[in-house]
C-alpha cells in the first residue's frame, strides 16, 4: 500500500491504537475507583487531615506507605495543608526497600524534601530524643504481612514507646491483613527468646491490622509509656477479605514479598532460611515459594508433602538455580508451593511439616549444621527452642502444635476488646479447615485421618 491511502491507513491506526489505550486508562481508573476498601490515610484526606493540623508530624513509612490511587502518604503529608512534616523515618529495608533482610539501614537526607530520613535499623530501633525534638506527632503508615517475625511491628510498638516518653501523639494510618483478619496460629512467644524479630506476646499468625495491633500493645501495657494513641481506621474492610478482595495496589513492602500471596509463603517457609543447605526460595523469581537442596529428591520430595494432603496447596517437583554468580553452577531439586485455595492452607502446620520433611529427607543435616547463630536466630524467629529441639531429636511435630490449642483459645478472648472491625462470623471449632481457620493447631487441619501413619514417627 502506498500514496494517501497508506496514510489515511496509519491515521486510522494510530487514532485506535490512542483509543484503545485512552479506554484501557479508563478502564483502570474505574477499577480502582470501585475498591471497596478505603485505607486510613484515605480517610484522613477526606477528612482534610484535621487531625494533623497545626501539627509538627514525624512520618514513619517505607515505599508501601501510599493511598488507594498510589500516591504515597509522605506526598500527601508533603503538601497537606495546615501539615508541617519535619522528619521521616525509615524501618528495616528503607525508606525505598532497597536494602535487604538484616542489612543495617543509614540515615540520609530526602533528596525532594531536604527531610532527614532517620533509620531505625541502624544505630537504634527507637527514635530517640534527639529526632523527636522538631515533632509533635508521629503517624505511622506501612504495609504489614501478619506474622510476627516481620519487623515492622516491632518498629511500631518501639516507636509508640518513645512517643510515650516523649510526649508526643502517635498515629496509626490503618492497612488491611493480608493473610485475613480471621486467622491466628502457632507458635507463642517464650519471653526467653524475645527479641526484634519476636517482640509482642502474640501468635506466629496473629490475626490483626495495624491499627489493632498497635491498640493491643498500648492496652495490654507491652511498653514502658503509653502515648496517647489514634488509629484511623479503614472504611469497607471486613476480617474476611484477603487482599484480592480489597482491590488495592499491592506495593513490596520488602524486597522477597513481592506479591500479596508472598505474605502466605513467608509463613510457610520463612524458618526454613535459617536451616543449613537449604533454600527457601529467596534469591530466585519466586522468593518464599520453592522449598530446595542441592541434595534434595524433588520427585520424592513433592510425592512425600502431596502424601500430606494439605488443604489448600499443592507441592510440584522443580529444579532450579539461585540468582548471582556465587551460585552458578549450583542445582538445587525440591518443590514449588502453590496454593490454589489460600484460606484452607493452615499454615503454621504446614510450616513445621516442610521443617520435619525437609530435615528427615537430608537425614537430619539441615539442622545438625546450624552454626550458633543460625540456631539463635531460628529460636528467635520461632519465639521458642521447642521446634529446633523436636526436630533435633526427632520428635514428631505435631505434639507441638496441639499444645499451643489453649494459648490460642486464650489469646482469642484476649484480642477480641481491641478489634476494630468486627468478626464476620462465628469462630471455626480448633483445627476445621472449612472457610478461614480461627485457631488452627490439630492433626486434621494439616493432615487429614485418612493419610497412613509413616512408621519413623511422620506429621502425624
Amino acid at each position: 500500500m502506498k500514496g494517501p491511502a497508506a496514510y489515511r491507513h496509519m491515521a486510522r491506526l494510530i487514532r485506535f491504537s490512542f483509543g484503545f489505550l485512552f479506554l484501557l486508562s479508563s478502564l483502570s481508573r474505574s477499577l480502582q475507583a470501585a475498591a471497596p476498601v478505603d485505607l486510613g490515610v484515605d480517610v484522613l484526606a477526606k477528612r482534610q487531615f484535621r487531625e494533623l493540623q497545626g501539627k509538627r508530624v514525624g512520618l514513619i513509612t517505607n515505599a508501601s506507605g501510599v493511598n488507594k490511587n498510589g500516591i504515597s502518604t509522605l506526598d500527601l503529608l508533603r503538601h497537606a495543608p495546615g501539615v508541617r512534616l519535619t522528619a521521616i523515618f525509615a524501618p528495616e529495608h528503607g525508606l525505598y526497600g532497597t536494602s535487604w533482610a538484616g542489612e543495617k539501614v543509614d540515615s540520609l537526607r530526602d533528596p525532594q524534601s531536604g527531610l532527614p530520613i532517620y533509620s531505625l535499623f541502624g544505630e537504634t530501633r527507637k527514635p530517640t530524643p534527639e529526632m523527636l525534638r522538631e515533632v509533635d506527632a508521629l503517624v505511622y503508615d506501612i504495609q504489614d504481612i501478619g506474622c510476627r517475625s516481620y519487623t515492622y511491628i516491632s518498629t511500631l510498638g518501639l516507636a509508640m514507646e518513645a512517643a510515650g516518653e516523649n510526649g508526643k501523639e502517635f498515629f496509626v494510618l490503618d492497612r488491611p491483613n493480608p493473610l485475613g483478619g480471621e486467622r491466628y496460629e502457632g507458635m507463642p512467644l517464650d519471653s526467653r527468646f524475645r527479641s526484634f524479630v519476636g517482640e509482642w506476646d502474640i501468635p506466629y499468625v496473629y490475626g490483626l491490622t495495624p491499627g489493632e495491633l498497635a491498640k493491643m500493645i498500648a492496652g495490654e501495657q507491652w511498653i514502658r509509656k503509653r502515648p496517647q494513641l489514634t488509629v484511623v481506621p479503614m472504611n469497607g474492610w471486613r476480617r474476611d477479605m484477603l487482599w484480592e478482595d480489597t482491590r488495592l495496589l499491592w506495593v513490596p513492602p520488602s524486597p522477597n514479598i513481592p506479591r500479596p500471596e508472598s505474605a502466605f509463603f513467608y509463613v510457610l517457609t520463612g524458618l526454613l532460611g535459617e536451616m543449613s543447605g537449604v533454600n527457601n526460595g529467596v534469591g530466585t523469581t519466586l522468593p518464599f515459594a520453592l522449598v530446595g537442596s542441592p541434595e534434595l529428591d524433588p520427585d520424592g520430595f513433592a510425592r512425600t508433602m502431596g502424601q500430606r494432603q494439605i488443604p489448600g496447596a499443592i507441592f510440584r517437583p522443580v529444579r532450579y538455580r539461585l540468582f548471582g554468580k556465587e551460585a552458578r553452577g549450583r542445582l538445587f531439586g525440591g518443590a514449588q508451593i502453590h496454593l490454589w485455595d489460600p484460606r484452607r492452607v493452615p499454615l503454621v502446620p504446614t510450616a513445621l511439616t516442610l521443617l520435619e520433611e525437609v530435615n528427615k529427607a537430608l537425614n537430619g543435616a539441615p539442622v545438625a549444621g546450624m552454626r550458633a547463630e543460625d540456631s539463635s536466630l531460628f529460636d528467635k524467629l520461632c519465639g521458642t527452642d521447642a521446634v529446633r529441639l523436636a526436630l533435633q531429636q526427632g520428635r514428631s511435630v505435631k505434639d507441638l502444635w496441639e499444645s499451643w490449642d489453649s494459648y490460642l483459645e486464650e489469646y482469642r478472648a484476649r484480642r477480641q476488646k481491641y478489634l476494630l472491625y468486627p468478626e464476620v462470623a462465628a469462630p471455626a471449632p480448633l483445627g476445621g479447615v472449612q472457610g478461614p481457620p480461627q485457631a488452627v493447631g490439630l492433626e486434621e487441619a494439616a493432615v487429614p485421618k485418612a493419610v497412613p501413619v509413616p512408621a519413623n514417627g511422620g506429621n502425624r
